[in-house]
């Protein structure tokens, strides 16, 4: 059975690359290898996510960046927003080794990244949880990364979530209306939509 980028521990073999990226007008180095989702550059999406996250409209507390992979987007966002803390998390062993190494390169401190399965391993509260979901893990788990975000999100916490219109987008979007009793699209480009959920 081939591992994915989804899987603890991808069974493929390395060919570790280095790029550069620039990200909210910091210009960031990235390790990525085999075995992890868009190693070639920064996937469309997490660069739509980056762009439309409002860190200053958030209440005071930590963010999640939950799937961070090698971490473009925890990373991105804590570099630009160095008063926070932000936890990266990731099943994905060899992305979250990257993510380590991606954090030390670009000399972020603000950050901690950790292992866990969805929000397994996580037992604090946020006052944001960003996601770009792995959407080939399937509709459960990243529904699971919708829905499991509620309870850890602080009053005021806000989950943004990026995921394209043909993969299911709609469909997400009416879970989080569910869920938190409102959700908005604050963004559409080029069939992503980046959509946002506030717990009152």
């Amino acid at each position: 059975m081939t591992e994915y980028y989804y899987t603890p521990n991808p069974d493929v073999e390395h060919a570790k690359q280095n790029w550069n990226f620039e990200l909210l007008g910091n210009q960031l180095t990235f390790a990525t290898d085999n075995g992890v989702f868009s190693k070639r550059t920064v996937d469309y999406g997490s660069r739509v996510l980056i762009n439309s996250v409002e860190i200053a409209e958030l209440p005071d507390g930590d963010i999640l960046d939950l799937g961070c992979g090698y971490g473009p987007i925890g990373l991105a966002l804590a570099k630009r927003y160095s008063d926070r803390h932000f936890l990266m998390s990731d099943v994905n062993n060899r992305a979250l080794g990257l993510a380590k190494e991606n954090a030390q390169q670009n000399h972020i401190a603000n950050v901690t990244i950790q292992n866990s399965d969805g929000y397994q391993a996580i037992d604090a509260t946020f006052a944001a949880v960003i996601t770009n979901p792995p959407v080939r893990a399937g509709k459960t788990v990243v529904d699971n990364m919708i829905t499991g975000a509620l309870e850890h999100l602080i009053s005021g916490g806000r989950l943004t979530v990026v995921l394209q219109k043909k993969q299911g987008a709609p469909s997400a979007k009416k879970l989080m209306a569910n869920t938190f009793g409102n959700c908005k699209v604050i963004k559409r480009d080029k069939g992503y939509y980046i959509l946002e959920s506030t717990k009152h």
